[in-house]
């Protein structure tokens, strides 16, 4: 699990994006048996984050950096198929990370990013499109905190939650909003000066209105989600059991007898996966 430790109102915890992935991951291996390893409380942020209180941002080279020595210790560990689950804004740092771990060690794997609010886009639809919500999903509003509530109902207090109008400078239909489920021309994060930063218009640290949230919002979206990334990893298990990997000659120009060595692993009589390269 993914997420970032960052400010979502006065009604949510600052771990919300941790425990939204981390609730999925472990419903997910109840159902499957796999295994989920401890969740990454801190990420990168865009630009209009910075400044926030209750928000630490870690720079895209320390973030990407993390990353990559968390997939290789992971791989080094014998977990060779790796699911990143994200829960945070930070969707176009991710597959940085690991682009760059599969250049630096070229090494058969399966490491996928997956951004759970992109799995499931036809459960964010306005009440307009046939969908539960008011608003539109953009950060710690009506749709984010829903979800919340239906997953954690603990650790939310929605009698302190406050609203605001989210607004941007351009026209609405050029820049889209959280998770670009509008399918806008521009990113949501493809820009800066379209819209103002956090901590000068939204210091409540939320970008909507929460206090319209409901768990009966989110739960078909919830079940729909978890029945994806039940099947994803129900795939990869069928694709590639234990033992088996991605075929070395197809995915790696590197020689065999190199990759057996750290296939094998260090325990085994092996190499470990540092033996190729360090740092990762």
């Amino acid at each position: 699990p993914l997420g970032a430790t960052e400010a979502h109102g006065p009604n949510a915890p600052i771990g919300e994006d941790i425990f939204l992935v981390t609730r999925m991951a472990e419903a997910v291996a109840e159902r499957t048996g796999c295994t989920v390893s401890e969740p990454l409380w801190w990420g990168s942020h865009p630009y209009h984050h910075l400044g926030m209180p209750s928000t630490v941002v870690i720079p895209e080279e320390v973030f990407t950096g993390f990353l990559r020595a968390m997939i290789a210790g992971f791989w080094n560990m014998g977990f060779r198929k790796q699911i990143l689950l994200n829960g945070h804004g930070q969707e176009y740092v991710i597959p940085t990370a690991i682009h760059q771990f599969g250049k630096r060690y070229r090494v058969p794997a399966l490491v996928i990013n997956l951004n759970w609010y992109h799995a499931v886009q036809d459960h964010f639809k306005l009440k307009a499109q046939g969908g539960p919500y008011e608003t539109p999903f953009i950060h710690a509003d009506e749709v984010e905190t829903s979800w919340c509530l239906a997953l954690f109902p603990e650790l939310m207090k929605q009698e302190w939650a406050v609203d605001n109008n989210p607004f941007g400078f351009l026209p609405e239909g050029h820049v889209d909003k959280a998770g670009n489920l509008l399918r806008r021309p521009i990113n949501w994060y493809g820009h800066i000066g379209a819209g103002p930063i956090e901590v000068k218009a939204y210091i409540e640290g939320v970008v909507g209105k929460p206090s319209l949230a409901k768990a009966e919002k989110a739960l078909p979206g919830v079940e729909a989600l978890l029945d994806y990334i039940e099947r994803l990893v129900t795939d990869i298990v069928k694709t590639f059991p234990p033992g088996k990997l991605p075929p070395m000659e197809l995915v790696t120009e590197r020689d065999k007898e190199e990759l057996e060595a750290v296939l094998k692993g260090p325990a085994r009589g092996g190499k470990s996966l540092y033996s190729l390269g360090w740092p990762p």
